[in-house]
Parts: structure tokens; C-alpha cells; sequence
């Protein structure tokens, strides 16, 4: 990571999926940064996207440890053993709608309220949190998986809404939604059709840091794919 400053702390939430142990294993393996925070449900302490505490407690934590340099979220809900996306309007789900947009835009939000702030104010500062292709609006051609999509597009929102204010305070610090492309984890995998380019978590992840290396103040608000190419809102 040459653009950053040596020393500092990076954290990786949703550190225990595949992309996000993939991120933490490659930043601790390029040595920039002087601690690798890893955080999950199952860490301690543990982080919770639907506990506003358990949020505060991290936050109250890491900025124990020191200076914040980068914070990669790389969290998602697609679907588990009671939802799968939507292939019809008919399907649209009440709990499904809310639990979707608790994990893929409540959530980062309640993490951007609580670390923004602590991102430090000398030299480069990220903080990047995994977003979708299929959250684009002006992409959007095929219809369906309703309650991802519209989650994704208001985690968009929030980032550029959030980076907007982040200017004002901290000039140089730069806030962004990512996508990793198709990547062989347990979110996407039942639903990569044969002749995607799927990716290993660990190509994603490296794809994914390279871009992260190359952001400059003005990225910040964008929507970009794991190169740092634009995506279409």
C-alpha cells in the first residue's frame, strides 16, 4: 500500500467472509500498516450490523489502539435459508426487505457515523465498503433480485451522501463503494452462472487493494469496481 503513510491501524469488518479474511490476510502480509483490526459477529469484541452498541464499543476501542488509516467493510446480506432474491414483484417480502436493508445500508451507515470521525486528519484515510453492480440504477436490465438491489443503491446513496460531509471536515480522507466483481464466497456462489469471471477471494482482494492504493481525494463519493473504474449510478 505505497500511498498510505507506514503506521496506523487498518480494520476489516466482516473480517471472518471470504473476501474480508482475504483483505486482512494481504494487509498484514504488506506490512504498512501497524495493526490489522479483524471484526466480525464472532470476534471480541464482536460487531453486530444490526447493534448500534456493539458499533459504539468497537469504535470506543479502536480508537484506543491508535491512528486510523483504513477501514474496509466488506459485509452483505444476498440471502440465507429463509430468502433468495426475488425473480418477481410478487416475491417482494416484508422481513426480507428489512433484513436486507438493516446488513447492506443500515449498518455501513451506523459504521460511517462511528469511524468516519476517527479517521485521522494527516496524510491518506479510507474508508471503503463493499457495494454491488447489481445496486446501479442506470444498469439495471434485467429486473429482479428487488431487495439487494434497492439496498446497494442506498448504500451508494449513504456513501456519497457521507463523503459530501467528510470533505468539510477531512480533506484528504476519502470514502467509497466498491465492487469486487463475482467472487467465489458463499454470498455469490449459488448464483454464478457458468462463463462469469469469477474470481478467488484472494484475487478479488488483491484487485481490490490496488485500487484502494490508487484513490485520490477527488474518488471520494464514487462508485467503483474492484480496478477503481466508475460504475453507473
Amino acid at each position: 500500500m505505497k500511498s498510505f503513510p507506514t503506521g496506523g491501524l487498518a480494520v476489516v469488518i466482516g473480517a471472518s467472509g471470504g473476501i474480508g479474511g482475504a483483505i486482512a490476510d494481504a494487509l498484514q502480509a504488506d506490512g504498512t500498516f501497524s495493526e490489522i483490526l479483524r471484526y466480525s459477529r464472532g470476534s471480541e469484541p464482536a460487531i453486530d450490523l444490526t447493534s448500534e452498541p456493539s458499533i459504539a464499543r468497537a469504535a470506543t476501542g479502536i480508537a484506543q489502539r491508535g491512528e486510523l488509516r483504513l477501514v474496509f467493510d466488506a459485509t452483505g446480506f444476498l440471502h440465507d435459508d429463509a430468502f433468495s432474491p426475488e425473480k418477481s414483484w410478487s416475491q417482494i417480502d416484508l422481513a426480507h426487505m428489512q433484513k436486507s436493508f438493516a446488513l447492506n445500508a443500515i449498518g455501513p451507515a451506523l459504521l460511517m457515523k462511528h469511524l468516519l470521525p476517527q479517521l485521522t486528519t494527516d496524510g491518506k484515510t479510507v474508508f471503503a465498503t463493499l457495494s454491488a453492480k447489481v445496486g446501479s440504477i442506470g444498469d439495471n436490465h434485467l429486473g429482479g433480485w428487488y431487495a439487494y438491489r434497492a439496498s446497494k443503491a442506498a448504500l451508494n446513496q449513504l456513501v456519497r451522501t457521507a463523503s459530501v460531509e467528510l470533505k468539510r471536515k477531512r480533506p484528504h480522507a476519502i470514502c467509497v463503494a466498491l465492487h469486487p466483481g463475482t467472487v467465489a464466497t458463499g454470498l455469490t456462489g449459488p448464483f454464478a452462472k457458468t462463463g462469469l469471471d469469477v474470481q478467488t477471494p484472494h484475487a478479488a482482494a488483491a484487485d481490490l487493494l490496488e485500487a484502494i492504493d490508487k484513490l485520490q481525494p477527488d474518488d471520494s463519493g464514487g462508485f467503483l469496481d474492484r480496478f477503481g473504474q466508475p460504475i453507473p449510478w
